[in-house]
């Protein structure tokens, strides 16, 4: 415990220099533009950030990505509260209580409620990542290539449920991702596999222009095919926290922020689920439940305290297991590869220390929006008086530089129109797009798994199974993936109330003797 507390302070220390603390404000500047903006999101963020930084250091890089996260779902309150429109899916709970308040000329009193609970859930989830991420480790170095084919696939089976509702969809795009993923030269032997004789195609597709051709061409045709009208309500009071309220519903915050951690360590449940289980366990004990909807202080506090201790809770299983839980984890765990660190298991050997960095980058980041939440509410939100007919062709110029600037190849930039445009067609006919980074990410790990694990074995599949910890992952990832299996959920349904009737009888006839 002692080493990890000198490393944990080693982490802090190596960030206190000006530019590093620069390039944190910048992460977090950005990701509160992209919040702020209704239709762009924290996977956006994260994924044009990555080609900005590509060739800063890799800890300055993830410091930026992961400031630019937190500032994105913070940035998102902005929108729900002034227009009634959600700027990331996770800040859609706070949109009945924040826009009620804005409507009754509180907008900057809900801002700063905003603020106080995004910035104390974020370093309430940030114990728990310092402490938890550390024990999953070590509980992780027993894979071997058994254990990470099941951990793979178990990656692949959460695309049916990280985002949207139709897990079919989710798992037809998580598999188009793991096929593109086979495209290139495979890993054990160097044979070319779907390649069509093409050289370019045989350094595999480039995971940076799929990512921005994915989330950012897509993302601009959407916005520009479907306009939004806005009307923004002015900030008539002061935005600066008020003390009284944070200490008054400190409860609610303790409680959302276990509630946003815990969704948070749950791989395919994302940032929006830990704001609306935290809303609604806001309503449920609170004594002003008539509130809830018409400007509850409780209910806005629980939604955006819910949402933001989500983020660390998120990051515990992608650096500890290599299993992302929400689309922004997935495109920043893509970006931890492309920048050296492959998070899972092997992370506590080969980068022992990085755990406790990342500790470091999110108490930075809690900070930067802390800073921006106070002083800069007012500038930022002049870009949303910005035409989009503006914007959009300056965020498709930054795809293709971003694209090009990787490997300085004209063929990324085509990979990224091409992948781009079909993501555009597949949105509009409800197919999201995490599922098919989640299957680019997971695929070389999962077939190098696969064809070692059969090495090892003489071509047996039986130690797939038979293996304790394969055993376990093997039985949880079925298990998964028959829960969203309609008849199972029924038979599970009927089950669980035929129990509960047995239950409450068997407890009536105690009584009654």
């Amino acid at each position: 415990m002692l080493n990890g507390l000198q490393d944990l302070g080693a982490a802090y220390l190596s960030f206190m220099e000006p530019m590093t603390l620069l390039y944190g404000l910048g992460g977090a500047f950005v990701g509160l533009i992209m919040g702020i903006l209704p239709g762009l999101s924290a996977t956006l963020a994260i994924a044009l950030l990555t080609t900005v930084t590509i060739n800063l250091k890799g800890n300055e890089a993830i410091l930026v990505l992961i400031c630019s996260y937190v500032g994105a779902l913070y940035g998102g309150s902005r929108t729900a509260i002034l227009l009634n429109i959600p700027g990331t899916a996770a800040n859609a709970a706070s949109c009945a209580d924040g826009f009620a308040l804005a409507q009754q000329g509180q907008a900057g009193r809900a801002i700063g409620i905003a603020t106080s609970g995004a910035v104390t859930s974020t370093l309430f989830g940030v114990i728990f990542l310092a402490t938890l991420t550390p024990l999953l480790s070590d509980v992780a170095l027993q894979f071997g290539a058994f254990e990470f084919f099941w951990l793979a696939l178990f990656g692949v089976t959460l695309s049916g449920s990280i985002v949207g509702g139709d897990p079919l969809k989710g798992w037809l795009m998580g598999l188009l991702g793991l096929f593109l993923a086979q495209v290139g030269e495979e890993s054990l032997y160097a044979y070319d596999r779907f390649t069509f004789g093409s050289e370019e195609l045989a350094g595999g597709l480039a995971l940076i222009p799929a990512l921005v051709g994915a989330f950012g061409l897509a993302e601009v045709l959407m916005a520009l095919s479907d306009p939004v009208e806005r009307k923004i309500h002015d900030l008539t009071d002061s935005v600066l926290p008020r003390w009284r309220d944070l200490f008054r519903y400190r409860w609610t915050v303790m409680r959302s922020g276990l509630i946003g951690v815990f969704t948070g360590l749950l791989p395919g449940v994302g940032e929006d689920a830990g704001s609306w289980v935290s809303y609604a366990a806001a309503k449920a004990v609170s004594k002003e439940k008539d509130q809830f909807g018409k400007g509850s202080i409780d209910g806005l506090m629980a939604a955006e305290t819910g949402d933001m201790s989500s983020v660390p809770g998120h990051l515990i299983p992608v650096l500890s297991l290599g299993v992302p839980g929400s689309a922004p984890s997935a495109v920043l765990m893509a970006a931890m590869i492309i920048h050296g660190v492959q998070p899972g298991p092997m992370l506590m050997i080969e980068h022992p220390d990085f755990i406790y960095q990342v500790v470091a980058m999110t108490t930075l980041a809690s900070i930067a929006i802390l800073l921006f939440g106070l002083f800069g509410v007012r500038p930022m939100l002049q870009v949303l008086k910005v035409p989009r007919d503006i914007l959009m062709p300056i965020v498709f110029l930054l795809c293709v530089v971003g694209s090009f600037a990787v490997a300085s190849r004209l063929f990324d930039v085509y990979v990224m129109v091409a992948i781009g445009i079909g993501a555009y067609f597949l949105r509009r006919r409800g197919y999201e797009m995490a599922p098919l980074v989640l299957g680019l990410v997971l695929g070389p790990l999962l077939d190098k798994s696969l064809r070692r694990g059969l090495v090892l074995s003489d071509g047996s599949l039986i130690p797939f199974f038979t293996r304790p910890i394969a055993l376990v992952l093997a039985t949880i990832t079925i298990f998964t993936f028959l829960l969203y299996v309609p008849a199972v959920r029924r038979a599970i349904g009927r089950a669980a109330s035929m129990a509960g009737q047995g239950l409450r009888s068997l407890i009536g006839r105690g009584a009654s003797e």
